[in-house]
């Protein structure tokens, strides 16, 4: 269940902000079910680009480190009326610019589009 809120959290983020450079934390809504009922709560995630510069060698010890937007993170529990089940879900407390953990977060190359923020 976790998960699914933590994907629903990443797409309704990058769906609904508009471009703004610099790690930091951004307050959004999510959706959370417990019982059959779902309610819209609101939390805070870490939303923003991280300065990257590709190296014009290429390493003998493979990949480059590479910085993601990351921080802090605790779960809450929030309890839906008429609902005895809790449900968690994920509050970032800070953000900045870490090495990417492969163990948390997916630190391949990303074969989407990425907006450049620039305007004419």
């Amino acid at each position: 269940m976790q998960l699914v809120v933590m994907a629903t959290v990443l797409a309704l983020v990058g769906a609904e902000q508009a471009c703004r450079l610099g790690c930091h934390l951004t307050e959004v809504r999510i959706p959370v079910e417990s019982c059959g009922i779902t309610e819209w709560i609101n939390t805070a995630m870490c939303l923003g680009h991280c300065y990257h510069e590709d190296s014009p060698y290429i390493s003998s010890t493979g990949r480059e480190k590479q910085t993601v937007c990351n921080g802090d993170w605790s779960y809450e529990v929030m309890h839906i009326e008429g609902c005895p089940v809790g449900v968690r879900y994920p509050v970032a407390r800070n953000c900045k610019c870490t090495e990417c953990n492969p163990e948390n977060a997916y630190c391949g190359h990303f074969h989407g589009h990425v907006s450049s923020c620039v305007s004419i």
